[in-house]
């Protein structure tokens, strides 16, 4: 039992006691406040100096600071709050997701952090409020501008509001899972996040693989000294990125022979695959090209990919394509699954096919192909000029314009050597074999006048680098993707049914498709095997210039 002179001290001295401390402690947080805003400008000033603070950053910290009335965050009564180590250990993951740490001066709050004194307190306070801003806007949406990087991007960059965020985050119950969802969920950024971090540290490590000189085509069961060097390149793989087919047995005859056998066959295919070749298990300068890639040359190659997944938008829908131009590869994608990919052919390096988006709205079974006019000139008026038969071979209609009303010319009477320049008719291809569009088209409104089709040109799926086209998508499966577009409206033997009476007919689809037609040369696939391919348009090498800046 307390005697009551006990309770009569505790309310005389405890409780004025704490009410001071409460006081003094609201003194020196209001002082800090009361600072930050009579000196703010100066106080950037002198603990951002030497660093580069655009006009938009400035905006930023002042409406932050502004919107809680100067009371620090970082630091509270002239020492760092929990919440920086929260903030501190999220910037530091900035090069795990193929940032660069100086971007965001984390050294520099490293050290500020490592040597605190209270005169260093606006310093920490800023430093890391200006770091944290930058590293969320450019986790989220990208640190580069995708237009100014990639001029042939043309997907809007996601919207942020850094400060609105971090407000809003701050007045949550947990910062650390507010941050976190800044990170995309898109599972291809996911899986090659994981690849950045193996060759972060391959690099780090100074991890250097076998370069192989020129070679002639090696085949199956081909005699070459330079087989134990591509042996062991293969074992190199195997180390990286563990496959099956690249494990070899070690440490016996077959690793030192010359001959090309058929495990060695079977992983070289293995590789091809990985990097976007043909898996003929021919040994040519494209499969010798990568396997001479780096390390390093790789890790580049992850950081820019991942920069271009953050350009995407965040919500995809549940049921969409993703077309990768540099990879030659189509992927239909429903809730987050991927269903299906095939290979595909894009356009010549002078025609190259643009990164947007859009949504498929219709289909066209048995198309006709309306010939551009600059096809028509480039392309196909040299050949008819060689053949005078071609354009009736080929079946191609001549028209006086393109409403296509008139009744069609005989090619035969036009003197088409005499066109010198421009060309004055319409060209149009009857649907059929022949046609260049094939079977069906998908179309999708873009001012690019692209769209995906069919090919009557199989073959040329079997090439390596398939740049083939004008600038649209030919199809190695269409009647694949008929299917997932219609959703089970129709069955495919309906479809083929249908395709198979000759007749032109539109298909307008219940719900459009949307399609992200995107340029990656790092991907994964539907087994969720990392890929590699060639820089055929040249925007990596464009991108990391403008980075090296």
């Amino acid at each position: 039992m307390i005697p009551t002179c006990f309770h009569t001290l505790y309310r005389c001295f405890c409780i004025p006691v704490f009410v001071l401390l409460l006081i003094v402690s609201t003194c020196v947080f209001s002082s800090e406040a009361e600072t930050l805003r009579e000196e703010f400008d100066t106080l950037l000033i002198r603990n951002l100096s030497g660093q580069e603070l655009d006009s938009d950053e400035f905006v930023a910290l002042r409406d932050f600071y502004n919107e809680r009335n100067y009371q620090p965050v970082w630091v509270r009564s002239g020492q760092p709050a929990p919440q920086f180590s929260t903030a501190l250990a999220f910037i530091a993951t900035a090069e795990d997701h193929g940032l660069e740490r100086k971007d965001y001066a984390l050294d520099q709050l490293i050290q500020l952090f490592s040597d605190y004194t209270p005169e260093k307190i606006y310093a920490l306070e800023l430093q890391t409020t200006r770091s944290l801003l930058r590293f969320m806007r450019d986790l989220y949406r990208g640190r580069y501008t995708a237009i100014e990087t990639d001029p042939d991007w043309h997907i809007p960059q996601p919207d942020f509001d850094a400060v609105k965020f971090l407000l809003k985050a701050l007045d949550s119950s947990n910062l650390q899972q507010s941050l976190d969802s800044l990170v995309t969920t898109n599972p291809n950024y996911q899986l090659l996040k994981s690849a950045l971090f193996k060759f972060r540290d391959l690099v780090a490590r100074q991890v250097t693989w076998i370069q192989l000189p020129n070679l002639p085509l090696l085949k199956p069961g081909d005699v070459h000294p330079m087989m134990p060097h591509i042996r062991e390149r293969i074992a190199q793989a195997y180390e990286t990125h563990g496959l099956p087919e690249y494990n070899l047995i070690s440490g016996s005859d077959n690793t030192r022979h010359a001959r090309y056998d058929n495990a060695l066959v079977s992983a070289v295919r293995a590789f091809q695959r990985q990097h976007g070749l043909n898996a003929d298990g021919i040994i040519g300068p494209n499969t010798v090209e990568a396997m001479n890639r780096t390390p390093a040359e790789k890790l580049q190659q992850l950081r820019i990919n991942l920069e271009r997944l953050r350009w995407l938008p965040r919500d995809l829908g549940e049921r969409y394509l993703l077309v990768n131009i540099a990879g030659f590869q189509l992927t239909a994608i429903e809730n987050g699954q991927y269903i299906f990919d095939m290979r595909i052919i894009v356009g010549r390096e002078y025609r190259s096919t643009p990164s947007f988006h859009s949504r498929i709205t219709h289909m066209i079974l048995n198309p006709y192909w309306n010939i551009p006019a600059s096809i028509a000139r480039k392309d196909l008026l040299p050949k008819q000029q060689r053949d005078p038969a071609y354009f009736t071979a080929q079946n191609i209609r001549v028209y006086e314009d393109y409403t296509y009303r008139s009744t069609p010319i005989d090619p035969e009477t036009v003197n088409w050597n005499a066109i010198k320049s421009g060309f004055p008719y319409a060209l149009r291809q009857e649907p059929g074999k022949q046609n260049a569009l094939g079977a069906i088209k998908f179309m999708l409104p873009n001012s690019y006048s692209i769209y995906l089709h069919d090919t009557p040109s199989k073959s040329l799926f079997n090439k390596d680098i398939r740049t083939f086209s004008s600038g649209c998508i030919r199809l190695e499966a269409p009647l694949l993707l008929a299917d997932f577009a219609l959703y089970g409206r129709i069955s495919p033997e309906a479809l083929k049914q249908q395709i198979d009476s000759g007749i032109t007919k539109q298909i307008n689809l219940s719900e459009p498709l949307p399609v992200y037609i995107v340029y990656l040369t790092t991907w994964i696939d539907s087994g969720q095997n990392i890929h590699y391919s060639r820089d055929i348009y040249g925007r990596d090498e464009r991108a990391l210039n403008l980075a090296r800046q």
